[in-house]
């Protein structure tokens, strides 16, 4: 773990992966094998993590690449043709519209990780970081998708965007990290991910996050083609 950081911090981020999982879980109709995989990728990062396995950024290859492609992996499989049928047959856009709403809890602790000099500013919304902004219209579009009060085009066009947003900064993050081809940052680079609880974000809570647009995406594209049918 990170020396100096106030309790609180730990918890909430802990907290909010938890959530995470939750929404994640019952906006794909209670997969109880994908939650335990996702469990069991959790329990592995962090044991590597707070055993500072990741915190050796000189290894040729480097070890956050066992970070990077469990998580690559993960989208990827969940987006085969069975598994895609599976989870739009079973998607509940209300759940998956506020899942997003983690990603204001997220902002805040990455602007304190900054405070601490363990991530760039460019990882915040004081830098390059926008995605606070989806996290807090998750709560409006989730409301309005509640009540029936947003059109599947309005809702196609929110996850587009948020998912420009989190791949954007996902991108950022990596090339902020002290790996072999880090473009930004040097003075103060992203270095919180490679310490337990933080490897969360880039193992588990960036992935569900992206996922979770990407089929949401399918999902409404579908519905807009049924109408289109008819």
């Amino acid at each position: 773990m990170i020396d100096n950081l106030p309790v609180w911090l730990d918890v909430l981020f802990i907290a909010t992966v938890i959530l995470t999982i939750i929404f994640f879980h019952y906006a794909n109709g209670r997969p109880r094998y994908v939650t335990i995989i996702i469990l069991l990728i959790g329990a592995i990062q962090s044991s590597l993590a707070y055993n500072g396995f990741y915190q050796n950024t000189q290894s040729i290859p480097p070890r956050f690449l066992l970070v990077l492609i469990p998580s690559t992996i993960f989208i990827l499989y969940g987006l085969l043709a069975k598994q895609r049928k599976w989870v739009l047959a079973n998607r509940n856009i209300k759940i998956s519209t506020f899942l997003h709403t983690v990603r204001i809890p997220v902002e805040i602790t990455l602007y304190y990780l900054f405070i601490h000099e363990m991530v760039p500013e460019l990882m915040t919304f004081k830098g390059r970081n926008y995605d606070i902004l989806v996290g807090i219209s998750a709560l409006l579009v989730g409301l309005l998708v509640f009540k029936k009060h947003v059109s599947t085009q309005g809702l196609l066009l929110w996850n587009v965007v948020g998912l420009f947003f989190v791949c954007f900064i996902l991108i950022n993050g990596i090339l902020s990290a002290e790996l072999p081809f880090q473009q930004f940052a040097f003075d103060q680079p992203n270095r919180a991910l490679s310490y337990f609880p933080y490897v969360f974000l880039p193992a588990i809570v960036v992935p569900i996050v992206i996922y979770t647009h990407i089929t949401d995406i399918m999902k409404l594209k579908s519905i807009q083609l049924e109408k289109d049918i008819i």
